[in-house]
């Protein structure tokens, strides 16, 4: 991994996106903090500029083609990225018919149509350089379907399933693409609005992770080989189960 460099983070208020910002902290001195809210990104960044990183804050919503527009061009303006984290999402509970199709269109735009936008226009600098990481978050819906969030799932095997073809693709370039999949961690997913009904109390302690470990596993990963990054032993013992389940059912 470089030294010093530019990283942007998208969702990078909370949860997991900031804790890629302050951990990336350490090797690059810029960043690009793009999220909705720009009071908690402005935390952030004063947080990082105590240690020397250079923080933009980018407030725009990935769910409007205007606000994708916004942080292309935040990109443009800063310079050839080292470091893309796709991280912003969110999720909405409820059988796929009984909400508005409005709404799922919406989790497609940020967590699909954005990650491709941002990844097409970061990629040609990276190739140039022959150097730099694209980190794409997915989620553990990719091994286990879970009912009432039939599309987060499905944007979520999306992302698993385009982020290792890329990596295919991009063999030999000297630019890493993972796909971080974490299980249940500790974030502000789970108060978000949707989640009225779903009682994450009753989830196993052992199953949740923090922040913390999450992205650490994360970057010491871009150092091997691996593509899917499942964090967590009890994750990876239920994704491998679940993949053994498929395959047998063939």
């Amino acid at each position: 991994m470089p030294t010093k460099g530019l990283a942007l983070v998208t969702g990078a208020s909370a949860g997991i996106g900031r804790e890629f910002a302050r951990q990336l902290g350490a090797c690059c001195d810029r960043m690009l903090l793009v999220g909705r809210r720009e009071n908690r990104l402005r935390e952030v960044a004063d947080e990082l500029a105590d240690r020397g990183v250079a923080a933009t804050v980018v407030a725009a919503d990935l769910d409007s083609d205007a606000g994708v527009q916004q942080v292309l061009n935040a990109m443009s303006s800063a310079g050839p990225l080292d470091f893309l984290v796709n991280n912003a999402g969110f999720n909405n509970i409820g059988a796929f018919d009984s909400l508005p199709l409005a709404r799922h269109l919406s989790m497609v735009q940020v967590h699909v149509t954005a990650t491709l936008a941002l990844t097409h226009a970061a990629l040609p600098a990276m190739k140039q350089a022959r150097r730099g990481a694209i980190v794409n978050v997915s989620s553990m819906c990719t091994f286990v379907p879970y009912v009432d969030v039939s599309v987060y799932g499905g944007t979520k095997a999306f992302l698993t399933n385009y982020s290792s073809a890329l990596a295919a693709e991009l063999q030999g370039s000297g630019v890493r693409v993972q796909c971080l999949v974490p299980g249940f961690t500790h974030t502000e997913l789970h108060t978000r609005e949707g989640f009225d009904n779903y009682e994450t109390p009753e989830v196993p302690e052992e199953l949740w992770m923090q922040p913390q470990q999450v992205v650490a596993e994360s970057l010491a990963a871009l150092n091997g080989d691996r593509v899917v990054v499942v964090v967590g032993e009890v994750n990876r013992s239920t994704a491998r189960e679940a993949l053994q389940r498929d395959l047998a059912a063939l």
